[in-house]
């Protein structure tokens, strides 16, 4: 984490103070041609983004290709439900309450002692000890703790609302879909739409041998893999850091993109969407260190692009828009160009995952660069000052 976090600071204080030499030569005394500086970090950056753009493109169009969920194979009568939460008891009410008939063995795993209709609750004892912390602890609490007669244990988070469910494939890990709703601010929720765009390219992970992610809003694991796996491992992002251990311990480990949707809550306010990505960012680079030499250098390119990828929209475009070129030239502007349509593209094929219902929010596509950097900020974040533990998201249930 130190070298990411050496290297952002870095950049980052060489693109603010070039940008403020180009506006206002004086301050560095015509000892350094700041301007020329300043066009090679963004000639860097942007170079950086494009490659991970293209790593993008590959991996969702090529290796993706034609990729289409499996027919499900197992019902409600192979899934035990574990849904996870602190003590959000009407939050979690509302997710009990949207899940079908079909799945009838239903646990609600909590911090504290919670009246839920539909489902059992278990308390994870205080004096409970193992390496996994946080929400990775109270999974490692439940796999040894709660019988399990199933072919699967379906894990959701507390504001995980089922959508529907049509069963599941026959892989060892399956993968849920996601499709967030808006709670709160505006823009943190046009920032998960342009994720979802973004997360497109799950639908490679299952011709990879590991997978790149995996959200734990909504995922199930074929129990005998899970007693195999554990997830008795500290990490500040257990569901990735799981399926990465899974990859590596279990032969020939089967992962499969599920039709099932999940709608979770996206962040209700700017500073909750920071927090979460910057927990994610953190995260994931630290447990990127027991992936294989080619998958931590994925891992890391991609969050250095993701945390510096606003540059252009928080650098070049203001200096433009004064009228002071920064000497990056015509292919530097037709580069920024297709990425910029290439973001307007992700925010437009999120939009495109919930169908008619959002369609309105297709008005708020000028905005899309604004969006790129509330997604990205907490990448920054997360690199330049990774949390110390697990920060449960605010959930706003029925307010």
């Amino acid at each position: 984490m130190n070298t990411e976090r050496i290297t952002l600071t870095t950049v980052g204080a060489v693109l603010l103070f070039a940008a403020l030499a180009v506006v206002v030569p004086s301050v560095t005394l015509g000892l350094v041609e700041w301007q020329r500086a300043l066009a090679l970090l963004l000639w860097a950056t942007t170079t950086l983004f494009a490659l991970t753009a293209l790593v993008w493109v590959v991996l969702t169009y090529v290796v993706g290709a034609n990729y289409e969920p499996p027919e499900p194979v197992h019902g409600g009568d192979d899934v035990q439900v574990r849904i996870l939460t602190i003590d959000a008891a009407s939050v979690v009410q509302a997710t009990v309450d949207s899940l079908p008939a079909e799945l009838d063995d239903v646990h609600v795993v909590a911090e504290a002692d919670i009246d839920v209709d539909g489902a059992t609750v278990h308390v994870v004892p205080d004096g409970f000890d193992c390496d996994a912390v946080r929400k990775g602890r109270a999974i490692e609490w439940a796999r040894r703790a709660l019988d399990c007669d199933r072919e699967f244990v379906l894990y959701l988070d507390e504001d995980s609302q089922m959508a529907s469910f049509d069963g599941l494939p026959d892989a060892d890990v399956v993968q849920l879909r996601e499709q967030p709703r808006r709670t709160g601010s505006v823009l943190s929720y046009l920032a998960d739409v342009y994720r979802m765009g973004v997360q497109i390219e799950q639908r490679a992970f299952a011709r990879l041998s590991i997978p790149l992610f995996a959200w734990g809003g909504g995922i199930a694991v074929r129990e005998s893999v899970e007693q195999e796996v554990t997830w008795d491992r500290e990490t500040l992002v257990e569901d990735t850091a799981f399926v990465w251990a899974a990859a590596q311990q279990v032969e020939d480990l089967s992962y499969e993109l599920a039709s099932t949707t999940c709608r979770n809550e996206a962040p209700p306010s700017l500073s909750e969407i920071t927090q979460q990505r910057r927990r994610w960012a953190a995260g994931n680079v630290e447990a990127a260190t027991g992936l294989p030499l080619r998958y931590q250098l994925l891992t890391r390119i991609r969050n250095f692009a993701w945390a510096l990828s606003p540059v252009v929209t928080l650098v070049a475009i203001p200096l433009s828009v004064l009228g002071l070129g920064v000497g990056t030239g015509g292919l530097f502007m037709v580069l920024s160009f297709g990425l910029g349509l290439l973001t307007l593209f992700w925010y437009a094929r999120g939009l495109q995952c919930y169908g008619r219902d959002e369609l309105k929010w297709s008005l708020a596509l000028p905005l899309a660069p604004l969006v790129t950097v509330v997604h990205s900020m907490g990448t920054v974040v997360g690199i330049l000052n990774p949390p110390g533990e697990f920060r449960v998201t605010e959930k706003v249930g029925g307010r």
